[in-house]
């Protein structure tokens, strides 16, 4: 039985049998790993709060390698991030960053930038005045991390260079109005979108987080949330939840 130690982050949870709680945690050493915490759900459970979502801390485990499940010794509270959870609109593009990781990593897929990303980008979050600036800046440079950098120099279809009428952007880039006809699956987006997107990809973080990009960032927002439901396979959960709330609270433009 092997020990292991790592930082991580939990980015989902849910019960298990009469007391235990299955946990998924975005690691530094492991990339995504799930584990069992034994009599978690107990009132005087010693693992107490530390296994709320979004809580960044010190993990401690043990891999028989005979499950995919590891056994959770401990886990030490470095930061619980707990704004994250008191707020509505916080809480739902953070779900939306820890949705996206979860549906488009492998398990134990060790990827140290993307576990620096997400963590950057929660810890921004807390305070961010524009929480979902923060996760549209996740989005475009998580593309990249993740090995779905879109191509925005030329028309994935035909080859077309760009700049060119009625772009739209599917899975592996730009395409053109013609292409789209032809029957690629892509979303429209306008100029101005293209050219914010390049911008927060190529711009250091805090620069993206504050950089003045007009009525673009809300369609951005709309173009990186489809772009990431088809990688997925299928429109993100916490998406739906922002949009429910948007409509609750009549605030527009908050969602990915």
């Amino acid at each position: 039985m092997a020990l292991g130690r790592t930082a991580a982050v939990v980015i989902g949870s849910f019960p298990l049998g009469e007391s235990d709680r299955a946990v998924t945690f975005y690691t530094r050493e492991q990339g995504r790993l799930r584990g069992v915490a034994r009599a978690a759900r107990r009132i005087r459970s010693r693992f107490g709060g530390a296994l709320e979502l979004f809580t960044l801390g010190d993990l401690v485990f043990f891999d028989t390698g005979r499950s995919e499940l590891v056994r959770i010794d401990h886990f030490d509270v470095r930061e619980p991030l707990a704004r994250l959870r008191d707020d509505l609109d916080r809480l739902g593009h953070a779900s939306w960053i820890v949705e996206c990781v979860t549906r488009l990593t492998a398990e134990r897929d060790r990827q140290p930038a993307l576990y620096g990303l997400v963590l950057r980008s929660l810890r921004a979050m807390t305070s961010a005045p524009r929480p979902a600036r923060v996760a549209v800046c996740f989005a475009a440079r998580a593309l990249d991390l993740l090995g779905y950098r879109p191509r925005l120099d030329a028309c994935g279809g035909c080859g077309r260079r760009y700049p060119f009428p009625a772009p739209a952007l599917d899975e592996a880039g730009l395409v053109c109005g013609a292409c789209v006809r032809a029957g690629i699956h892509a979303t429209p987006v306008s100029a101005a979108g293209v050219t914010a997107l390049g911008l927060l990809r190529t711009r250091g973080w805090e620069e993206g987080l504050t950089m003045p990009i007009g009525p673009a960032e809300m369609e951005l927002r709309a173009v990186l949330e489809s772009h990431m439901s088809r990688l997925i396979g299928h429109p993100t959960r916490s998406a739906k939840f922002l949009r429910e709330i948007q409509r609750l609270t009549g605030v527009s433009g908050d969602r990915p």
